[in-house]
């Protein structure tokens, strides 16, 4: 089952949830995972299960940023207040960085998280599968 995480700063929460209302039929067999008041609003909003992580500034960026370095994350839905500084900046950017260093597609704003979970839907993310398989045969 793939892993799906989702985070969103605080004037894009309403912007987050109503995108989980929507694809909720896509997210329903995914393993979601949250910052903490980020998942609640979508727990609130939809019938979605997600295991929640403290908030963004309080360590949940870097939560789930352990699990990407684990390879434990299939999808990340980062949206982010491009006109608002965060307080945890370097968190952030740590967490955008693991998602490159790791090959995880990432959105930061809405066009792109469409664009991705409609991916998601057409199945394909079966690549990451793939080379999960051919790991042994590429060392």
């Amino acid at each position: 089952m793939l892993n799906v995480a989702f985070i969103a700063h605080d004037r894009k929460k309403e912007d987050i949830v109503n995108f989980a209302v929507a694809y909720e039929h896509v997210f329903k067999d995914k393993n979601l995972f949250s910052t903490g008041t980020t998942g609640q609003r979508i727990m609130e909003a939809t019938d979605l299960k997600i295991h929640r992580f403290l908030s963004g500034p309080l360590g949940g960026d870097q939560q789930i940023g352990a699990l990407i370095a684990q390879n434990e994350m299939d999808l990340v839905i980062f949206l982010r207040d491009p006109l608002m500084a965060q307080p945890h900046e370097p968190d952030i950017t740590a967490l955008l960085r693991l998602c490159d260093v790791h090959g995880i597609p990432v959105a930061t704003n809405m066009a792109t998280a469409e664009i991705l979970v409609r991916a998601l839907d057409r199945g394909d993310f079966a690549w990451r599968e793939l080379v999960e398989l051919l790991k042994p045969e590429l060392k």
